[in-house]
């Protein structure tokens, strides 16, 4: 009766959460809590900035196809001019209106420089495609961080599982040990031992559950849920993609890893870099036009006390001379810039390669481990079942029973630490190939 009663709540539970409990249970897979990490994670709304700040950029560089507008004023004081003769032997005083003013409106616009707007333009958008590539590597990072921190509380559940299952088989070998005691077939220290083992389990099971809530309280953080939303893993553990070879892996990092990209990209950098450190070889020529208006006239004697206007409009053409020797010490800068972002393409090539082979040995591996650790968890419940069994035919003392008992849980938490590897392993090949 009192199991129906547990089996009867235990059901109005998980129709009825809200009755039971005041915290939020959510289901999810690993890929939702990537999505979600990807929406909510503050690191990468930091990180997203940095492109809001390259496209602004662009568009600060573009206004320099624009004119250059300026406009003056001054007002000033104008004492008298004195006269003096060649030999200094005379002076004269010449009154001079004292209030002066002048106001001048000029406009320039640049028509030629060997393209350095244009190609300006074009580094800025460099450094906005950049700024997305470091976008996508902190995605990774932060989808492998959340997954990573989801399946340590997957694991925490599977651990859990075990220590309960085992709990409960402790409970019913104790009711047997206390029918022997009371037939006066085993002495008390049997059902002493007994009773530890479940306490001992239970003190496994009350660090598992703090441990989860540990885990969960972070990952809430990270995926921007109420911090008392309990998450439980339903992730399918199951083979993902081991047919796949070594091959498959190198070639999706060749065209999908970020910081390989990066590294291309920083190289384009050091090519539009040099372009525009050439145009230094070129003149420049611009258009300008303005009017000038002040007061008083000072050009005649006597001076007028009157505004002096005009305006004038034509085209400059300038060149730095000393641009003939800089510029060939520059570009020699910018060929050995380039040089070393190529070869820090072939180091990031090869630092990928290595973490994609490391990666992948270790996914093969986790897989042959979960198999080897199976049969494990499976010999070691055949070994308890047969002790069990003489157990109870008291063919075995109980240290004998606690000992398969203990091989039992110890094979049965390798196993579902196993499992989780698996899909640890994968993840990280994945996210070591940039496609996670």
């Amino acid at each position: 009766m009192t199991n129906n009663i547990k089996t009867a709540l235990s059901l109005m539970a998980a129709l009825f959460p809200a009755l039971f409990f005041s915290q939020q249970i959510k289901q999810m897979t690993a890929g939702e809590v990537a999505d979600m990490a990807v929406k909510n994670h503050q690191q990468l709304k930091v990180t997203a900035r940095n492109i809001d700040i390259a496209k602004q950029n662009i568009h600060i560089v573009k206004l320099q196809k624009l004119p250059t507008l300026t406009a003056s004023t001054s007002q000033f004081y104008l004492g008298d001019a004195v006269a003096i003769d060649k030999d200094f032997s005379n002076s004269v005083n010449v009154p001079m209106p004292h209030y002066g003013s002048s106001y001048a409106v000029q406009a320039t616009q640049l028509i030629f420089k060997g393209g350095l707007v244009n190609k300006s333009v074009e580094m800025a958008g460099l450094r906005e495609q950049l700024s997305e590539l470091d976008l996508e590597k902190n995605k990774q990072d932060v989808k492998f961080l959340v997954i990573s921190n989801y399946l340590d509380v997957y694991k925490t559940v599977n651990q859990e599982s075990v220590f309960q299952n085992n709990k409960k088989l402790a409970l019913e070998r104790l009711k047997n040990i206390q029918k022997f005691y009371q037939q006066g077939m085993v002495t008390r220290n049997e059902v002493i031992r007994g009773e530890l083992a479940i306490k001992n389990l239970d003190q496994g099971i009350l660090t598992l559950t703090n441990n989860k809530k540990i885990l969960n309280y972070n990952l809430n953080i990270a995926l921007g849920l109420p911090s008392d939303t309990e998450i439980v893993p339903v992730e399918n553990v199951a083979d993902k993609g081991s047919g796949l070879g070594m091959e498959y892996y190198m070639d999706l990092a060749h065209t999908s890893n970020p910081q390989l990209k990066s590294a291309k990209k920083n190289r384009d950098v050091a090519d539009k870099n040099i372009e525009i450190i050439k145009t230094d070889r070129l003149p420049t020529l611009a258009g300008f036009g303005g009017y000038t208006l002040q007061r008083p006239i000072t050009t005649r004697n006597p001076v007028l006390d009157m505004y002096s206007g005009g305006w004038q409009a034509g085209v400059s053409l300038s060149y730095n001379i000393d641009n003939l020797y800089r510029t060939k010490e520059k570009v020699k800068l910018g060929e050995i810039q380039k040089d070393q972002a190529g070869d820090a393409v072939t180091l990031t090539l090869q630092n990928v390669d290595m973490a994609v082979n490391a990666a992948y040995v270790k996914y093969q591996e986790s897989i042959q481990q979960a198999d080897i650790l199976d049969d494990a968890k499976r010999l070691a419940e055949e070994n308890y079942k047969i002790t069990e069994a003489k157990y109870l035919n008291q063919l075995a003392v109980q240290a004998e029973m606690i000992d398969a008992q203990n091989q039992k849980l110890q094979s049965e938490l390798d196993f579902a630490n196993a499992e989780i590897n698996v899909l640890y392993q994968y993840y990280n090949l994945l996210k070591t190939a940039g496609t996670l």
